[in-house]
């Protein structure tokens, strides 16, 4: 009687102490008719705590493909993900769910704001999502919001703040939960370019606060403020170097 050859897959290694993020030969392949799409292709870096990380790549290089990976937004088609210490890759939707509310802060290019919120709500969200005490989620957000210098905007809704001050929000609210890494998707994009410069600023003070930060844009200004630049060019990693502010 024959045996079918069963693969065995290898136990993937942990990554070594000190490194945040970790992916080891990652993929994402989307199928689109008889064609096969590789947004990603063999994707392997490390990102220490308390790294300042850019990644970077024009539109179609599949930069988004990994940052929706590395934010678990995304499961892998093959490959391993690690997120203080933990295999990502390998987990359920529930699972997933519970790394992007505890571990991730996202700050998006649209804020992402519920209108009819005040500040101080659109910044307790995460913290109502996992069932924290309303005492405690109340303090912790105001407490957000004064890192990000909005206090005195607690209360209004994002129709009476500036797009700087809704971005500030968005950061407030990325931070409430006290993440092991921010994720920034295009963070100045919608912002004028004086405005920009004062955010970016911000991620400087909070990487100077010992957070770990990665900012996926496709602007080498915007690249220039991390201390390391990760270049992505068809789904592979083309460069990855550090700028002048690491040394």
């Amino acid at each position: 009687m024959a045996t079918a050859n069963l693969e065995i897959k290898p136990t993937p290694v942990p990554p070594p102490a000190g490194v945040l993020i970790h992916t080891d030969d990652l993929w994402k392949t989307y199928q689109m008719g008889s064609t096969e799409i590789h947004a990603v292709q063999g994707v392997s870096i490390s990102i220490r705590r308390n790294e300042y990380v850019a990644i970077m790549g024009p539109s179609g290089s599949g930069k988004s493909t990994l940052m929706n990976l590395i934010g678990c937004l995304d499961t892998p088609s093959k490959g391993a993900y690690w997120i203080n210490n933990r295999l990502v890759s390998e987990m359920n939707d529930d699972e997933l769910a519970y790394i992007r509310n505890k571990e991730i802060g996202f700050v998006f290019q649209t804020f992402n704001l519920l209108a009819r919120a005040t500040a101080l709500h659109n910044v307790e969200l995460p913290l109502i999502y996992n069932g924290t005490p309303a005492d405690k989620r109340i303090e912790r957000a105001k407490e957000s919001l004064r890192l990000v210098d909005l206090a005195e905007r607690m209360d209004h809704r994002p129709n009476e703040l500036s797009g700087g001050q809704r971005q500030r929000v968005a950061i407030a609210r990325a931070l409430v939960n006290s993440p092991s890494l921010i994720l920034a998707d295009e963070p100045t994009g919608n912002l004028d370019s004086k405005t920009g410069v004062e955010i970016m600023a911000l991620f400087d003070e909070l990487h100077r606060q010992g957070n770990t930060i990665v900012v996926v844009t496709h602007e080498h200004d915007i690249a220039e403020y991390a201390h390391r630049v990760i270049q992505i060019r068809d789904g592979k990693v083309f460069k990855d170097e550090p700028t002048a502010r690491a040394k």
